[in-house]
């Protein structure tokens, strides 16, 4: 089987990789939306960071990746408590995807085989402690949508149909990538996005050039050229790991509590989401820096991931939202 492209070795693209290395360092940060051409690396970067991230611990059987015996749901059925290591998981969830096959439902053979009521787990069971990976999510039904999008806030997947009561935990970082001239989703489902990024192709010679010459290394001598990125990956993953233990500490004082409020306000974004999101996303990026508080320099890089989906729609002006977030940004922090 072919190792994952190595992250470290994607060309360009830096607000898609900073934005997946953060949810990687806060899951609770609610994923990330990535619109943008076809073509850009935006699967490539979710399967690239997945596999650098350490192996997780799993009860061997569990359709749930439970990490200890004790967290292995009843209905499973698992009483064994052997572990083994596995790859952070990445789950692809397809266009035309039934309700069913996302959140599982009663198991038909055994009930017909068996007269036996049993769960059958979905998409969400396999993504728990892992990634959850929607292509052309502008595309898919706004029910499913709104389904993810509540189960990856709660992280608990809850079943009640047919006779079935099924809880199990669903916590995983929800990716969707689409392009905007096939649709547009609704601003209640981009405001429920932690984070946005718009890539695009490079417009530079040199970099699309760079770009051809790693992936055709890639596929011709996958082997060297994993073993060429491998301490750069392996640093990435250690920054990430150290951020995790350091996150809690990051101070956080009151002028910037008001920084971010006032970033907002002045936006126009709706309700409070976009607050804890930008204090959230700033406080990764000061955990992966080394930086023990977060400063103004923070919310500056992490604005335009935090907020740019969030804006209200202005007819009287036609800068982009990047630009319209960028401009507040040098208003209010100077």
């Amino acid at each position: 089987m072919t190792q994952a492209f190595p992250f470290s070795a994607i060309v360009g693209q830096d607000d898609m990789k900073r934005a997946m290395i953060l949810t990687a360092i806060d899951p609770k940060l609610g994923g990330v939306l990535v619109f943008g051409d076809r073509g850009t690396g935006k699967s490539t970067a979710v399967r690239a960071l997945a596999a650098l991230l350490p192996e997780i611990t799993v009860v061997k059987g569990c359709p749930v990746n439970s990490e200890t015996s004790r967290d292995v749901p009843k209905w499973a059925g698992i009483e064994t408590k052997e572990t083994h290591a596995l790859p952070t998981p990445v789950v692809d969830l397809p266009l035309g995807v039934t309700e069913d096959r996302v959140t599982g439902a009663l198991d038909i053979e055994r009930a017909l085989t068996r007269g036996e009521k049993a769960f059958q787990p979905g998409l969400l069971a396999q993504a728990n402690r892992g990634y959850l990976y929607i292509d052309e999510v502008n595309l898919l039904e706004d029910h499913i949508v709104d389904l993810l999008l509540d189960v990856a806030q709660s992280g608990e997947n809850v079943v009640e149909r047919e006779g079935l009561s099924i809880r199990h935990p669903a916590r995983f970082v929800l990716v969707g990538s689409g392009n905007p001239e096939e649709g547009e989703l609704r601003p209640q489902l981009l405001d429920r996005f932690g984070l946005s990024v718009e890539v695009r192709s490079p417009d530079d010679i040199e970099e699309r050039i760079e770009v051809i010459k790693r992936r055709d290394a890639y596929e011709t001598n996958p082997k060297n050229f994993l073993r060429r990125f491998r301490p750069k990956d392996r640093e990435i993953r250690d920054r990430i790991l150290s951020a995790r233990e350091v996150l809690p500490g990051i101070e956080t004082k009151r002028p910037i509590l008001k920084d971010c409020a006032q970033l907002c306000v002045t936006l126009g974004a709706d309700g409070l989401r976009g607050e804890l999101t930008l204090l959230r996303a700033g406080r990764a990026l000061a955990a992966y820096q080394g930086d023990t508080a977060l400063t103004r320099d923070h919310l500056r890089a992490v604005a335009p991931l935090a907020l740019s989906h969030r804006l209200r729609r202005d007819p009287l002006d036609e800068a982009g939202s990047s630009t319209r977030v960028a401009r507040t940004v040098a208003e209010v922090l100077g």
